[in-house]
């Protein structure tokens, strides 16, 4: 089975066999420079997007408009010029200048040009502005991007300001590339985000959830957050974290420090690979201490904060325009974070509900970090665990005895008392004290009588 590297090439030299100049551009030269697997290929070229999709028949014309088709390499059904984009495909884009940018984010205008030097220079950063010949190994570097990644610097093409100006979302792109190579941002460019930060606004929510995802699970979640702090960008794009700083806790439970260094302590014990909710779940999770804050005579105190901090963390995911799925995670993790206190002291019942909660290794995870970020005591997270681990399933999540048609016809009238009545069977049923339908009958006979207001 052929790579995508390699399929990239035999594009690069499917468009040279037709007279074209083509070269792999952009983020895969970098990672491949780093003896890094790129996720993805991209070619550079100067054929147009007609001569690209008359070269190769089977083309997605996704950004026609500014150079771009897609070439699958993969087999899938569709017809040329359909939006249907499959798994797998090389983007080749038609060397080009852009003129003009007055939605901060698309050209006003897009050149075709001949130019590999020209298409170079309208690129973001200069790691990411390396052109490689792959027939010959040999890397076009038209910008400095090399001395760039030798010396770990992130730093724009030209001008920064103009840059930024064309796409304000590249802002944090330089805060997610320096995290994920532990690289330093270039002082000119440092200058120009920190003058430029109230910019992001003008970027839709979902490219900037899209941007600060990746940033929480690229595996450098804590030295993102901390240079989007540096940068000003926290307090734009999520003002709920960036309160957190200078917000102390007791320190005999979080010698640690204020709110914001023990949130940043979770990212940086996130596991990687890590879930979208997971991750967003440990940023959130004690996003209700600001406006709680309070010294009380026995200790610093934070009544409420997990309900505060529910309603906090979902006005954000609405925000940010999560999925209703992932926002009913993130939420549960937050909501149930400050249970594992009371675990041990549980009825068995509560206990197995709380281990039946959807993705609970997520919820194990997380009370994990949290106390790996604070106190370092594991004991509750290793007692649940072995609950978890010696519990069947079945008994966890039993079949149920009764349903609302069993009452119906034992004579019970449909209302509200049913949640009440299968709620109370349940809980008798996890407790171990019931085992059959016949038992839990009897159960409800006793426990709420027919013609009985509850």
């Amino acid at each position: 089975m052929k790579s995508l590297k390699q399929d990239a090439v035999h594009i690069v030299r499917s468009l040279r066999a037709r007279g074209h100049q083509a070269y792999l551009v952009g983020g895969c030269v970098r990672d491949l420079l780093l003896g890094r697997e790129p996720a993805d290929y991209d070619v550079s070229t100067d054929a147009t997007p007609a001569q690209v999709m008359k070269i190769f028949p089977r083309t997605y014309a996704v950004g026609a408009q500014f150079g771009v088709i897609l070439v699958p390499v993969s087999q899938s059904d569709g017809d040329a010029g359909s939006e249907v984009v499959p798994e797998s495909v090389v983007e080749v884009a038609t060397f080009r200048s852009d003129v003009g940018y007055s939605d901060g984010r698309h050209p006003d205008e897009v050149r075709f040009s001949k130019d590999p030097r020209e298409d170079v220079e309208r690129r973001d950063f200069t790691i990411n502005g390396l052109m490689l010949d792959p027939e010959n190994d040999e890397v076009i570097d038209f910008v400095g991007g090399r001395k760039d990644i030798e010396s770990g610097l992130v730093r724009t093409i030209g001008d920064p300001a103009k840059r930024f100006a064309e796409d304000k979302l590249r802002m944090l792109r330089a805060v997610r590339f320096a995290a994920r190579f532990d690289y330093a941002i270039d002082q000119s460019t440092m200058v120009a985000i920190q003058s430029l930060s109230a910019d992001i606004h003008q970027v839709s929510n979902e490219r900037v959830r899209d941007e600060l995802t990746k940033m929480l699970t690229e595996g450098e979640a804590r030295r993102a957050f901390q240079l989007l702090d540096e940068t000003g960008l926290l307090r734009e794009v999520l003002p709920e974290i960036s309160a957190m700083k200078g917000v102390e806790q007791p320190p005999q439970y979080h010698p640690e420090g204020d709110v914001f260094v023990h949130t940043l302590l979770l990212l940086q014990n996130l596991p990687h690979p890590c879930s979208v909710t997971l991750a967003w779940g440990a940023l959130l999770h004690d996003v209700g201490k600001p406006p709680t804050f309070r010294i009380a005579p026995d200790r610093i105190r934070f009544d409420g904060h997990v309900e505060v901090g529910v309603k906090m963390a979902e006005n954000i995911c609405r925000r940010l325009r999560f999925s209703n799925d992932d926002t009913e995670q993130t939420l549960a993790l937050v909501n149930n974070h400050m249970r594992f206190a009371d675990i041990t002291r549980m009825k068995e019942s509560t206990l197995k509900r709380f281990l039946r909660l959807p993705r609970f290794e997520e919820h194990l995870d997380m009370h994990r970090m949290d106390c790996q970020s604070s106190h370092g005591d594991l004991s509750l997270y290793n007692f649940a665990r072995e609950k978890l681990a010696s519990t069947p399933p079945e008994a966890i999540r039993p079949a149920l005895l009764l349903n609302g048609d069993a009452l119906i016809a034992e004579g019970y009238a449909p209302g509200p008392v049913f949640k009440e009545i299968l709620s109370a069977v349940e809980d008798a049923q996890l407790e171990g004290q019931l085992h059959s339908s016949a038992d839990a009958m009897s159960f409800v006979h006793d426990k709420f009588p027919r013609g009985s207001s509850s």
